[in-house]
């Protein structure tokens, strides 16, 4: 009789666990995925106020976000949800918090009045503060970081939140294939201390990548299902021989060879900006809703598989997808102001794979909180669902059946 219940509760277990796939693939479980986080930027004049927009990452089961300041708003209305903030130092502050004790003012008024009621785990110092057009505030970098750390030392609040710093791609040198990536020699340095700091702190590496702007420049070069993560041939690594299906993990393996290039081969690498435009100007070559739909649709896939890349296939990495709302402020060409999943006033712009919670017991399409599924349409997608649980149900109880029978 006891082979029997262990043979009910195994079947449960299997049963259970294609039954969440199912629905899954279909849009319409979504339980949160730990390593995706999204970015909330602010650089607009119609965005929801921050409570709204806390309702709506919590009933999409986001638990991670990072904000580019420290805006008490913001942290004021994330007090006591589930949801951890990633906050940044903006660039123009860095020069200031070099002196230890601005870098603790700076905490004990920004950070320490909202910690633990707000999730802070990490503080970005600045961000790419080493791009192809400006490297005056790179110097900067490592007296702020290690200030605004003993800060947090003399608060208490080190063991809970980590100091990093996101890179953008242009303080590699190279990056193609990913086993010749290394840092430009200007910045090697500052990089020998920044991956130094992390290590001994425990913090990661993190990088702003974005493949569409490899793609844009050099469209007849770049495979689209390349970037996409679509199906395609991939690319061989010459001297790893291992192969890539997808430009992101080739550009964070690149990071990953450059930092053992300097010595440094345990640190943790992070994307902390991704995503992809759904408009652009003329000569913003992919920049439309089906390929954004595509990149964040396929990125969301990957995270809930807990994929590694091509070298560290058994470790995840954090991925932050750019942005949660289209910004009419952000300077620059049409594409800066249209990377949003979402409008402001909160309907989507298109759809990725995420179902807001609020949506399953709401019969209306038109919601604010619309659903995001894995299908054009929700009506579909519920259709198919109930498909599928009356197979799987019909396919349990056969099971039970099956087993109860052969105890006998």
């Amino acid at each position: 009789m006891s082979n029997m219940f262990s043979r009910i509760a195994m079947t449960n277990s299997i049963v259970l666990l294609l039954f969440s796939l199912t629905f899954l693939e279909h849009g319409l479980l979504f339980q949160g995925v730990s390593s995706l986080g999204i970015n909330y930027g602010q650089v607009g004049d119609n965005l929801p106020p921050p409570d709204k927009v806390l309702q709506l990452l919590s009933s999409l089961h986001i638990n991670k976000t990072r904000i580019y300041d420290t805006n008490p708003r913001v942290l004021t209305s994330f007090a006591n949800s589930n949801i951890e903030l990633f906050v940044t130092v903006e660039n123009e502050m860095l020069p200031s918090l070099v002196d230890p004790q601005q870098a603790l003012q700076w905490v004990t008024t920004r950070i320490k009045p909202y910690f633990p009621a707000t999730k802070i785990g990490g503080i970005a110092v600045g961000n790419e503060l080493y791009t192809d057009d400006d490297s005056s505030l790179i110097g900067y970098l490592m007296p702020a970081m290690m200030s605004i750390h003993g800060a947090l030392v003399q608060t208490g609040l080190d063991k809970y939140i980590q100091v990093s710093t996101p890179n953008s791609l242009s303080v590699l040198q190279e990056s193609y294939p990913p086993s010749a990536g290394c840092f430009r020699p200007e910045v090697a340095g500052v990089m020998t201390q920044l991956l130094g700091f992390l290590r001994n702190t425990n913090s990661p590496f993190w990088i702003n990548a974005y493949p569409y702007f490899a793609y844009k420049d050099s469209p007849t070069k770049i495979p689209l299902d390349y970037v996409l993560f679509n199906p395609n041939p991939g690319m061989v690594d010459p001297y790893t021989k291992y192969r890539y299906d997808n430009m992101l993990y080739a550009q964070v393996d690149a990071v990953i060879f450059a930092m053992a290039r300097l010595g440094f081969k345990d640190i943790e690498v992070g994307v902390s900006e991704t995503g992809w435009p759904s408009k652009g100007d003329g000569d913003e070559v992919g920049a439309t809703v089906a390929n954004a739909a595509v990149y964040n649709k396929n990125i969301l896939r990957r995270q809930l598989q807990n994929e590694g890349t091509p070298l560290r296939p058994n470790l995840s990495f954090d991925v932050y997808l750019f942005a949660l709302f289209n910004e009419d402020l952000r300077p620059g060409p049409t594409s800066e102001r249209n990377y949003g999943l979402y409008q402001p006033d909160e309907t989507m712009t298109y759809n990725v794979g995420l179902l807001s919670s609020s949506s399953l017991t709401s019969t209306s399409t038109t919601s604010s909180t619309s659903i995001i599924s894995l299908t054009s349409s929700a009506s579909t997608a519920l259709k198919k669902g109930k498909q599928r649980l009356m197979y799987w149900t019909c396919v349990y109880l056969l099971a039970i059946h099956m087993l109860i029978r052969r105890s006998y």
